[in-house]
């Protein structure tokens, strides 16, 4: 099987299965148990923030945001993407992180932010679109200003799993000064993007460069998240990302062969996998 078939078939699982990055290098039920099919509907469904002190509880890809902010629909050097999808709410630190990104990238004559999702009102599942974004501290960020149709513009060719014209140094730039932010814990990149960065002769240090980590999709945008923030003792974080620029296990993502195609499905299936919400999320579904 090709490579642009396995990213094809991937991509369209995880859309299927809500699957991106929960928790990779990534009524509701008891905590014990698997969140029932209607949760995602109910958590859609809330229209005020959570009245408790603004935290994150739980996991990435399972958990909740009491007290979340709602980014502005206008601010200096960004720009909403969907604002009819109502998935602009975060952690306050969020939120405060995409208000001054959008300053510093002007202030760098850098071009416009566009931004993607953020978080529904109290986090928590999504009905469709995210298996991630559930704690407040997900975003979707576009490398390139919508096409005239409104639609996203990619980087990559993924029939050729190659680089396209629009990647520039101003997109280097952006990547650089996001990644750099000691409040960003990692951001997902496509496998082309990141093996893109990793050959780029560069007489500067980059360690930067770690924290962009491949994933599948993300080729015409990238996936930020934020590490736990210190008023968030629920909050679970990820393990912390090896030494050294991440450059090492890039070839993995472009093997071929029926075996390895097959251990990508099982490893996406895994790391997409619903955990149980945490017992606050269910007392904050309902207060």
């Amino acid at each position: 099987m090709s490579v642009f078939r396995v990213v094809v078939t991937l991509c369209v699982l995880r859309a299927l299965a809500m699957a991106e990055p929960a928790q990779v290098d990534g009524g509701v039920a008891a905590p014990s148990q698997p969140s029932a099919p209607s949760a995602p509907a109910a958590w859609a469904a809330l229209s005020t923030p959570g009245p408790g002190r603004p935290q994150s509880i739980g996991r990435y890809g399972g958990g909740c945001v009491d007290g979340a902010a709602r980014l502005p629909l206008k601010g200096t050097g960004y720009a909403i993407l969907h604002p009819e999808r109502a998935r602009l709410f975060g952690h306050p630190l969020l939120v405060a992180f995409l208000t001054e990104l959008g300053k510093s990238l002007r202030t760098l004559k850098l071009p416009t932010l566009y931004i993607g999702d953020l978080g529904q009102i109290r986090g928590g599942p999504a009905p469709t679109g995210h298996a991630s974004h559930q704690t407040g501290l997900d975003v979707d960020l576009a490398y390139l200003a919508p096409a005239s149709n409104g639609g996203a513009r990619s980087l990559v060719d993924l029939a050729k799993s190659r680089i396209l014209p629009g990647f520039s140094p101003a997109v280097i730039r952006m990547l650089a000064v996001v990644a750099s932010s000691p409040s960003v814990d990692r951001v997902f990149i496509n496998p082309v993007i990141k093996r893109v960065l990793c050959t780029m002769p560069s007489d500067a240090e980059r360690p930067w460069l770690r924290k962009l980590r491949p994933w599948w999709g993300h080729h015409d945008h990238f996936h930020v998240r934020l590490a736990c923030p210190a008023d968030s003792p629920a909050c679970e974080a990820q393990t912390p990302l090896p030494p050294g620029d991440g450059c090492e296990g890039l070839d993995w993502w472009f093997k071929k062969g029926p075996d390895h195609d097959s251990e990508k499905k099982n490893y996406q299936a895994r790391v997409g996998a619903a955990p149980p919400l945490p017992a606050p999320c269910s007392k904050l579904l309902t207060q």
